[in-house]
C-alpha cells in the first residue's frame, strides 16, 4: 500500500527542487512539524534563507529544538499566520509551500482556514520571484478542508495563463480524501519589479 501523504509530499518537493538554488530564499507557509521547512533548508543551503511560519507555540518550540539539535541556522520560524508573510521576508522567495490542515497529531480544531489561506496564496504569488514555485497541498477529509480548497482552486481558475502554469494534481485510485497536490510556476517572462 502506497502512502499517498507522503506521495505528494515527495511530488511538491520535487517541483520546489526544480526550481530552487543554494542563496535562494524559501517559504514554508506552513511549519507544522518542519519537514517541508527541513527539505527547503538543505535546498538553500547557508547562504539561503528559509522563513516557516506557524501559529501553535507548541509545534514552533519543538521546532526551534530541533534546528538547535541539528545546527541548522538558516531558517527563520515566524509565530504569525501565513497571511502575513509579506510583512517578514526582506527578499522574494523562489519557493512557497503550503501544506494546509490541522498539525498530525495535535488538536484538530487548530487547522488552516479558507479566509487566511486565500490571502496568503494571493499574497505568495505576488512576491514570488519569476520562475519560482508554490505548492499547496490540500487535505478534502477533514471538516472545511474541502471549502478551502474550493476557494483556492476557484482563484487559481481566474490567473492568467501567461503569468502563470498550474497544474492540479489528484488520486482518483484511492478513498475521495486523499489530498490534493496544485503546483503553481510563476512566469520567467514576468518584470521583477512587479
Amino acid at each position: 500500500m502506497y502512502n499517498i501523504i507522503n506521495r505528494a509530499t515527495f511530488m511538491a518537493q520535487s517541483f520546489v527542487s526544480k526550481a530552487l538554488s543554494e542563496n535562494d530564499t524559501a517559504v514554508d507557509a506552513t511549519l507544522g512539524n518542519g519537514n517541508d521547512t527541513l527539505f527547503l533548508s538543505e535546498m538553500v543551503g547557508k547562504g539561503g534563507e528559509v522563513y516557516s511560519f506557524e501559529i501553535q507555540k507548541e509545534a514552533i518550540d519543538k521546532f526551534n529544538e530541533l534546528l538547535i539539535e541539528k545546527n541548522i541556522n538558516n531558517v527563520k520560524v515566524i509565530h504569525s499566520g501565513h497571511e502575513n508573510m509579506d510583512k517578514y521576508l526582506v527578499k522574494k522567495p523562489k519557493a512557497i509551500m503550503f501544506n494546509l490542515g490541522y498539525l498530525p497529531g495535535g488538536l484538530k480544531a487548530i487547522k488552516t482556514e479558507p479566509q487566511t489561506t486565500i490571502i496568503a496564496v494571493k499574497k505568495g504569488l505576488e512576491i514570488l520571484r519569476p520562475g519560482g514555485i508554490m505548492t499547496i497541498i490540500a487535505y478534502i477529509g477533514h471538516e472545511g478542508g474541502q471549502h478551502e480548497t474550493d476557494v483556492i482552486v476557484d482563484y487559481l481558475k481566474t490567473l492568467s495563463p501567461k503569468e502563470f502554469s498550474i497544474i492540479n494534481i489528484s488520486y482518483f485510485s484511492t478513498n475521495n480524501n486523499a489530498p490534493i497536490l496544485i503546483c503553481i510556476e510563476k512566469s520567467c517572462n514576468l518584470n521583477e519589479g512587479k
